[in-house]
């Protein structure tokens, strides 16, 4: 049974109050997301709990876990894909986790990934969706992920890559991928 409290002050002293609230925010809409789905609830509130516990220290979690760079991220990514990436290393080295589902949630909660499993959308949509995110859009991917997983992770896709391609930012080609497979699934191709 997964027990926050043995988490919660390392997890506090690596991402801050406010990022913690979201991480508990993240788990409580992950725990819905979840209702009625055929996926072990313990390893979503865990991916969803620590799916952030590299935010904000990346260069000191890549200096202390000698870890020079990720191959599978893009050299041109942003530091907001990084931590996602450094995430799964943390959880592992760090917390303990050794859960390869898990730690695959967790590595892959902002960019998404082609064949994504039940786990990693339902992260990957909670994080994007929990109860305070206010972004234009939010609330229509809310409704489509609560109507259908792989429709609203179609739709948060879309709008990350609308929102990059307006600021004229890099777009992750783990994200490009994730939404052509869905595409190819929806239309029955994949």
């Amino acid at each position: 049974m997964f027990d926050i409290e043995l988490y919660k002050d390392r997890l506090i002293s690596d991402i801050g109050e406010k990022r913690y609230k979201h991480s508990l925010r993240v788990m409580d809409c992950a725990e819905r997301l979840s209702e009625g789905k055929k996926v072990d609830k313990e390893k979503v509130k865990i991916a969803a709990f620590l799916h952030d516990c590299a935010k904000y220290n990346e260069e000191r979690y890549m200096k202390e876990l000698n870890i020079d760079n990720f191959e599978q991220i893009d050299p041109d990514s942003s530091k907001s894909v990084v931590h996602s990436f450094l995430g799964a290393e943390v959880a592992k080295k760090v917390y303990n986790v050794r859960d390869e589902e898990i730690l695959k949630a967790i590595k892959y909660h902002t960019t998404g990934n082609e064949n994504m499993s039940l786990l990693e959308k339902i992260v990957f949509l909670a994080d994007a969706i929990e109860e305070k995110r206010s972004y234009p859009g939010v609330e229509e991917i809310r409704k489509k992920a609560t109507k259908n997983l792989d429709l609203g992770v179609l739709e948060c896709l879309n709008h990350n890559i609308r929102y990059l391609i307006d600021i004229d930012a890099f777009i992750d080609p783990l994200t490009l991928k994730a939404r052509n497979y869905l595409i190819k699934e929806k239309n029955g191709k994949a």
